[in-house]
């Protein structure tokens, strides 16, 4: 739905310190996984939701660590529980947990059967790292690959060098999205992924899902909605308006799919705020 005059108030945070921080609806959602303490080790002082809305303002914001405002914590502080939460897992947890909520919102059932599968190919910098050349969109960088479910939640990310071809990538990508979803059993993609290679290798996985292509009209001229595949694109949006992601800035391939997924998860958590909220008003 396009931004109006009315869908605007909506979305409007002039009421928060930052627009990028958490209201509380959204805070709740996910402070049970992000406030947890190791067993051993000293007290921890800081207050991880300002260390978690430190993390939404560079992703939001895209600026770079030092530029942070004097209000949040420590850089180094951010930096240690980035790292933490990005090596521990917990991003990922997060994004699962609430790509789940999401469907329940939403009126879906907890457990998908069907995704739809694409990648972006975005530039690098001089941050160094994995890098490598798409001669198809004419991009030296990375390659952003994602699975989403019908309605756009993200199920499984990865990078890696723009050089590698659709069908090459997918298959470690499937494998990761079964292993969490393993009720998939359809995935929607394009023409990139045709081809026996991916076909014999999601039949070595277990479960194993079957692959659909999707392609555009032969009969289309200009633009056109195609089904299924529209989705995923629209999820690529949803992202892209963290603009830390505008370009893959970091050196490490883990980093890059950390900052996907805290984009997904400020998506989602503001989704399923606004919808309790909704619920409460009537």
């Amino acid at each position: 739905m396009p931004l109006t005059k009315i869908t605007r108030l909506d979305h409007d945070r002039s009421d928060l310190c930052y627009a990028s921080d958490c209201r509380d609806a959204e805070w709740d959602l996910i402070a049970p996984v992000v406030t947890q303490r190791a067993k051993v080790g000293r007290p921890r002082k800081v207050r991880m939701r300002r260390v978690w809305e430190a993390i939404q303002y560079i992703a939001t914001t895209g600026c770079q660590w030092r530029q942070l405002p004097k209000d949040f914590p420590p850089v180094s502080t951010i930096r240690y529980h980035f790292y933490r939460m990005r090596d521990d897992g917990t991003f990922a947890v997060i994004n699962e947990l609430l790509s789940v909520a999401c469907r329940i919102v939403e009126g879906r059932t907890v457990d998908p059967t069907a995704a739809i599968v694409d990648s972006q190919s975005v530039k690098t910098t001089e941050s160094g790292g994995v890098c490598g050349y798409d001669a198809g969109k004419k991009v030296k960088g990375r390659k952003r690959h994602i699975t989403v479910d019908t309605q756009g939640n993200l199920l499984a990310a990865q990078v890696h060098g723009a050089d590698i071809q659709d069908r090459d990538g997918a298959p470690d990508l499937i494998a990761d999205m079964i292993e969490s979803f393993p009720s998939v059993a359809t995935i929607f993609a394009d023409g990139g992924y045709a081809g026996d290679k991916l076909h014999c290798a999601l039949l070595n996985m277990e479960p194993s899902p079957a692959i659909e292509i999707v392609r555009r009209p032969d009969k289309a001229t200009g633009f056109v909605i195609i089904a299924r595949r529209w989705v995923v694109v629209r999820t690529f949006a949803w992202l892209g308006r963290c603009r830390r992601l505008a370009k893959d800035w970091e050196e490490t391939i883990a980093s890059s799919e950390s900052w996907l997924l805290i984009a997904s998860i400020r998506r989602a958590s503001r989704l399923i705020a606004k919808h309790e909220k909704t619920v409460q008003e009537f």
